[in-house]
């Protein structure tokens, strides 16, 4: 009789509990945990059940909700049965932490015509932005004044993008021209890239880990082609044709295929040796308008950390780059995932197969812009209809909606910490939004007009924001 109820008090006291990582791959069997562990505790069982010989933080999930609690409060708050077993999801965390932006630190003239795009480079320490007024600028970050005025285009400068090694930069525009700079200096490095028949969508580098120093980039373009360039040899080395109608972005992957999406309403996957299509991905019943890829942020910043670590040699960037790159990736495949105007999204594993993994639905309005958080936990989407949405980046389940702008939402940009995403949107204003509260952390109203450009650099220190009003802000 005592045995017995020596065994109801047991099984009441504890909990029933897996825990996997966010593949769902379990770190040993089920377990009983008491009605008290909370965070703390199972941070301690988890860095031993791993043997780590550092101690490493880790978040913990329930169906996709962060756990705060202990278990039995969880479990009462949310009327969760203890007959089941408890699935606990482990998520190694950012062992730095960003503050909020919550000020404007420096209003920048400059440019004469609308901001259209705006980028950190790798290692946070500059910033660039491309204009309606042609020009591409150069910013100072340390004064908050402006450096480089580079010209040279004769169109609109419709987007940017630094070589991840941080040594060029290069500008795509409306007449379908790509021009190359040096950011010490501001000038341009020799002649114009010359193929693109319509004006570039998106230009994406090959990542340093693949090849250092960097030298390999491609672009997309209304024109329907795919382009890959060298800039030592200032030609295009390969062309990717196939597509059907315009070519709308492109992404380098960590694994050397290149993605591109197209309003033929197809995703395209490259090899970039010959440039043979390796598959297709369909589904989507419109415009494919915006891609990302879970190891972005790595893919971005190469060898740079918030550490702000500087490299002597390519080939030490090259290792370094490579390490962060296996250890973000760890052993899943790299995930892709597509925003369209058939108000859906489509999460891939690219390399595994040609039926996407999950459909993403819930948008009313085109989904404009994708974004995998820096930690490839989340997926944040931006859209028409005014509002964010929040997925979990690996099953691509529903989790929050973030409502507040009142306008379309146009650019969206992760702290490097994955714990804040930031908003621009036609309303005029910038919005923070907190992930582990799922709600608006800061407002950031300052803009005249529309605000086309985000980006938050990489160190986590700096949010930068362009728009119809022709300023670049500066928020820290």
């Amino acid at each position: 009789m005592e045995a017995q109820e020596q065994k109801d008090m047991d099984s009441n006291s504890n909990i029933m509990c897996l825990l996997t990582d966010p593949e769902g791959t379990p770190l040993g069997p089920s377990m009983f945990l008491p009605h008290n562990a909370g965070p703390p505790q199972l941070q301690q069982l988890v860095n031993k059940l791993l043997n780590n010989e550092d101690k490493l933080p880790y978040s913990f999930y329930i169906s996709d909700q962060e756990l705060v609690l202990q278990l039995g409060a969880y479990l009462e708050k949310n009327k969760v049965s203890v007959e089941k077993v408890l699935k606990i999801v482990y998520q190694p965390q950012a062992i730095f932490r960003i503050r909020p932006v919550n000020r404007c630190s420096a209003t920048i003239a400059g440019h004469t015509e609308a901001v259209l795009t705006v980028a950190f480079s790798p290692d946070g320490r500059q910033l660039a932005s491309g204009s309606g007024d042609t020009t591409v600028r150069l910013w100072d970050l340390t004064t908050q004044t402006p450096m480089h005025t580079c010209t040279g285009h004769k169109n609109w400068v419709l987007y940017i993008a630094w070589s991840p090694d941080g040594k060029h930069l290069v500008s795509g525009s409306k007449s379908g021209e790509i021009l190359s700079w040096d950011p010490q200096t501001g000038k341009q490095s020799g002649n114009p890239f010359v193929g693109h028949k319509k004006w570039i969508t998106a230009i994406s580098w090959e990542p340093v880990h693949l090849s250092s120093p960097c030298r390999r980039f491609a672009t997309s373009s209304k024109d329907g082609d795919v382009r890959i360039w060298d800039i030592s040899l200032r030609r295009c080395v390969i062309a990717l044709t196939g597509h059907t109608l315009a070519v709308t972005c492109v992404k380098w992957g960590g694994d050397g295929m290149i993605y591109s999406g197209s309003q033929d309403c197809t995703i395209k996957v490259w090899e970039t040796t010959q440039g043979k299509l390796v598959r297709e991905l369909k589904g989507h019943g419109h415009w494919v308008n915006s891609l990302a890829l879970s190891t972005e942020y790595v893919l971005r910043t190469g060898a740079f950390d918030h550490t702000g670590k500087q490299y002597s040699s390519p080939e030490e960037m090259k290792e370094v780059a490579l390490e962060r790159y296996n250890k973000m990736r760890g052993n899943a495949p790299e995930r892709l995932v597509s925003g369209s105007d058939d108000f859906t999204m489509y999460l891939w594993e690219p390399a595994v197969s040609k039926h996407n993994k999950a459909r993403l639905t819930g948008h009313q309005q085109p989904v404009n812009h994708v974004y995998f958080s820096p930690d490839g936990q989340w997926i944040a989407s931006a859209s028409f209809d005014k509002s964010v949405r929040l997925w979990n980046g690996t099953t691509g389940k529903f989790v929050a909606v973030f409502r507040g702008h009142v306008g379309p939402v146009y650019q969206i940009s992760w702290s490097a910490d994955s714990r804040l995403l930031l908003s621009g949107s036609k309303d005029s204003t910038l919005k923070v939004w907190d992930i582990q509260k799922q709600k608006l952390k800061q407002d950031l109203p300052g803009h005249e007009d529309e605000v086309f450009a985000v980006d938050w650099s990489p160190d986590g220190e700096k949010v930068a924001s362009g728009g119809k009003d022709r300023v670049m802000k500066l928020w820290m």
